[in-house]
This record gives structure tokens, sequence and C-alpha cells, in this order.
């Protein structure tokens, strides 16, 4: 597996620049001696703007094995503006998700709280998060897009997710606590224990055979909001390689 650097413009202005970043592409530096990531390709970017009093504020971020649509602020004007937006939850976000399992319900608003884990109990995953009555209020809505069925991974589900919270972990947590892992989650799939394999080891074939895929399926499809006056959406289709599974899957229901 190697790390992809290339992302795709979506639209820009003079204030704004949509972006849909590949899986496996780090947003910021986490540690001398990083692969480029994401923050260091659009200092290059974006030189100009920052020569000339502009800067780069990424107003959402995304998990390195997220893929999807960012929203990048490149004056302090816009950056003030989107940060408040998104604070009173004015930024809709929409998430599209491959799920273990044929999901139950139609549409269901998930109402749980979150915290992290080890405050409530052990974990060996530091960043695990959990439900818990004693948690931040966490809200997602899921809708289901598509049931499935693989030749490998079996019952699967596209499942549309649009959290009215944004608590770390949000969507992955909740679907997981219905019983509905997303596919590929190292920490909150079938163990934690792969997610501490895969960073001792990196990703192997035995790996592999418990996660099915590299990364988990899920990527930032749309993002609305309204911006001098003007509603703005915009969407960014699945990346290739959760394209790919859908794919090789035969339809069982087609929500489309």
């Amino acid at each position: 597996m190697t790390n992809q650097v290339d992302f795709q413009i979506i639209a820009e202005t003079e204030d704004l620049l949509l972006l849909s970043k590949p899986p496996h592409l780090l947003v910021h530096p986490s540690k001398p001696g990083d692969s480029p990531t994401l923050w260091d390709h659009l200092r290059e970017l974006l030189l100009y703007e920052r020569t000339t009093g502009g800067q780069i504020s990424l107003i959402n971020r995304l998990d390195r094995e997220t893929s999807g649509l960012m929203l990048v602020a490149k004056t302090y004007q816009a950056a003030r503006y989107c940060a408040m937006a998104m604070e009173q939850r004015k930024i809709k976000k929409e998430y599209l998700a491959l799920v273990l399992g044929h999901f139950p319900e139609e549409e269901r608003l998930i109402d749980e709280p979150i915290i992290r884990l080890g405050e409530v109990s052990s974990s060996e995953v530091w960043l695990k998060r959990a439900i818990h009555p004693k948690g931040a209020p966490a809200q997602t809505q899921v809708s289901i897009e598509k049931k499935l069925l693989h030749p490998n991974y079996g019952a699967i589900s596209l499942l549309r997710c649009i959290p009215k919270t944004g608590r770390t972990h949000q969507i992955r947590v909740h679907l997981s606590s219905l019983g509905y892992p997303i596919l590929g989650d190292k920490i909150y799939g079938p163990s934690e224990k792969y997610y501490l394999q895969f960073i001792d080891q990196g990703w192997t074939p035995q790996l592999a055979e418990k996660l099915y895929i590299p990364r988990h399926a899920l990527h930032s499809a749309a993002l609305e909001f309204s911006y001098q006056g003007e509603e703005e959406r915009w969407e960014s289709p699945l990346s290739g390689d959760l394209e790919e599974i859908l794919q090789a899957c035969s339809i069982m229901d087609d929500k489309k």
C-alpha cells in the first residue's frame, strides 16, 4: 500500500478551495519524517495567496484513510466565516459508508453520546471512542442507498450518513455500536487488536483476511452551506477503490 499525494480540485473561488482528498493521504504532518501531506501540497499550490496576504485554513479535516471533500479557506475573512458556520452547524456534511451487513432500517437517527473509551474503560488504543452516558451528545442521520452482496465480503450496505454533530470518529462509532461496522475499520471493526497490528507491522495478508480492504470505507461525499448570500453544494463521487467494490457486487435493493 502506497501513500497517494494527488488530490482533485472540485471548485475554486477567490476565497475558497474545494478539493477531494484520496485515501491514505495524511492531512497534517504528525511527526518528523512523515511523507508529504495535504498541507505541504497546499502550501505549494497556494504560494501566491500566502505571499500576498492570504492564508491556508482547513475548515473540515478528514482522517488519513477517509477520502472525499475538504473545504479550504484562502483568506482570514473566509476562514472566520466558515469557522463560525461550522460552529453553528450551518455547514451540512454528507458521507457515504460501506458497512458489513444489511442495515435494517430505511432511515434512522442515531442519537447516542460519545466519549473517549479510556475515560470509562480500558483500551489499548488511546484515541478509541465509545457510546457512553457520560459522553458528549452526538447525532448521525443514516439512510440506505443500496443493499448489496459482494462475492467475498458477503452482505454489505451503502449508507448515506449526515452527522448533526462533530465528534471524533462519530460515524464509525455510531454504526459499529449498532453492529454494522464500516468495511475495513481497524478500530471499530472485528477487534481493536487489528489496529495495533497495523501500527506495528503495516498492512499484511493476515489483516487482509480479517478486514478485507486496507482502509475504512468512508467517503466525504457532499458539503453544503451558504456563503456570501449564495447557497452552495459540492459533491464528490466515490473514490476508485470503493467504486470497485460496488462494481463487484450484485444489488439486492437499490434506493437510488
